[in-house]
């Protein structure tokens, strides 16, 4: 049977107390209960009636209640074993909860073909399971979008523009075969306990590869490439086999910095790597 609606369930804070969740600064954990904006953050990916979730670190469930609201089929990954208790109270079998690391989490174990991640990510592994996520074998991926809530300062590098301080690895990396936005903004002061940074929700959707890129070559360039990005290419990528020969064959001049260089020219670098190597 279905559980109770949004309207019939207990506060959040309520269920927090009852069981003596205290958000975790181990596990990265900061609760986010104003049911308005978690309402909001629902509804970003579009229509989820019938549709399969895959939500990442759900805690007390407050995510996990607006997804179940707009009509979705959810499947929730929490290692915190003291949340599994208040997640068992939603009583419904459009929810499934699972104990474990997401890390090692297998997708097609979590989520159907052309689902949506939707997930408060606990802050110290939102960065590993995006870069997880976006580096897949098989293109496109499982998932139709990634909605994702971090810290304001990793989504900002995650949309960031060339020439920009907070254009890196990470933007590189998304934007090679996705489109990735802010969608919101959240305010400390909406979190139990309040983190010390602001947060923003990033909406991401898969489009096209580029052909004859790998995930590994575009890895390796942007590592190297930005671990030291106010110097020279010439410079930042000597250690890298092939990559001075792969900046030739492109015609990106080796005198310019990591963080000059576009979306696109970093792929045709990475592209050209194999045969800079022969």
């Amino acid at each position: 049977m279905s559980g109770a609606s949004g309207e019939e369930r207990p506060p959040l804070r309520e269920v927090i107390a009852r069981h003596g969740l205290n958000a975790s600064k181990a596990l990265g954990q900061n609760f986010l209960l104003d049911q308005q904006l978690l309402k909001r953050i629902a509804a970003i990916p579009g229509d989820l009636r019938g549709g399969s979730i895959y939500e990442v670190g759900p805690g007390p469930g407050g995510l996990t209640r607006a997804l179940l609201d707009a009509g979705a089929n959810v499947t929730v990954v929490e290692r915190d074993r003291r949340c599994l208790p208040a997640l068992a109270e939603l009583n419904d079998d459009r929810l499934t909860v699972i104990e474990g690391d997401a890390l090692a989490v297998a997708l097609p174990d979590v989520l159907a073909e052309g689902g949506h991640i939707v997930a408060n990510l606990p802050y110290n592994v939102g960065t590993a399971l995006l870069v997880q996520w976006l580096s897949s074998e098989v293109w496109p991926p499982r998932w139709a979008s990634l909605t994702l809530m971090f810290q304001q300062e990793v989504a900002e590098r995650i949309v960031a523009a060339p020439d920009s301080d907070a254009y890196g690895r990470l933007a590189v990396l998304a934007g090679w075969r996705s489109e990735a936005r802010i969608a919101m903004r959240v305010h400390r002061s909406a979190f139990t306990p309040p983190p010390k940074v602001m947060s923003a929700v990033v909406h991401i959707v898969p489009r096209a590869q580029p052909d004859g890129v790998r995930f590994a070559d575009l890895e390796a360039l942007t590592a190297a490439a930005f671990g030291q990005r106010r110097k020279m290419l010439r410079q930042s990528l000597k250690g890298l086999a092939g990559a001075l020969d792969a900046l030739e064959i492109t015609g990106v001049d080796s005198a310019r910095r990591a963080e000059t260089l576009s979306i696109e020219e970093f792929v045709a670098v990475a592209r050209a790597l194999p045969e800079a190597r022969k």
